[in-house]
């Protein structure tokens, strides 16, 4: 084990860790390849598009340094199970398997609230992004050419999916 894993906790989002995400997730948005967002949203905004069984943080000596949440995808039931996966990593604490640690965690939650397929929307120039992805069984099923456009330039988008091999397997007849 990572020495630094010995001290990283991955745990339950609570509304007092809200400060923190929002400043990880503002250092997201600086890098220019994180999210078509300019801004982070109110606390309000966040809060009522994200799953609130499927929140996590990581700590380190009592200070957030990531965050890892499930949004859902449609408001139909037929997509119940469906949600997207977003994960924020503190500028500090990248390159320390911080994220992959976040998403294999959010994979589990995810499973134990029901759900049966995870994607996410990559910037194809986030490489460290994608591959934290693939290594959580998530795949590249197609590219959004020109999906958005962001400072004058037009950006492709990446769409992975994780289908899970234990929810919504089962035939229902």
């Amino acid at each position: 084990m990572d020495p630094s894993e010995q001290h990283t906790i991955i745990r339950a989002m609570t509304t007092d860790d809200w400060p923190a995400v929002r400043t990880i997730y503002e250092e997201g948005i600086a890098t220019g390849n994180a999210t078509f967002q300019s801004l982070a949203p109110s606390w309000e905004d966040w809060n009522s598009g994200h799953v609130p069984e499927c929140r996590l943080v990581a700590t380190e000596a009592g200070r957030v340094i990531g965050w890892a949440a499930l949004s859902p995808v449609s408001s139909r039931c037929v997509y119940k199970g469906v949600a997207e996966v977003s994960v924020y990593v503190a500028a500090q604490a990248r390159g320390r398997g911080i994220g992959l640690r976040l998403l294999k965690e959010l994979v589990l939650v995810s499973e134990r609230n029901g759900f049966w397929t995870l994607q996410a929307g990559v910037f194809p120039e986030n490489a460290p992004s994608v591959a934290v992805h693939q290594r959580c069984g998530f795949r590249v099923v197609g590219i959004r050419e020109r999906l958005g456009e962001m400072d004058g330039r037009w950006r492709d988008v990446l769409l992975l999916e994780r289908r899970s091999s234990t929810v919504g397997v089962g035939r229902t007849e």
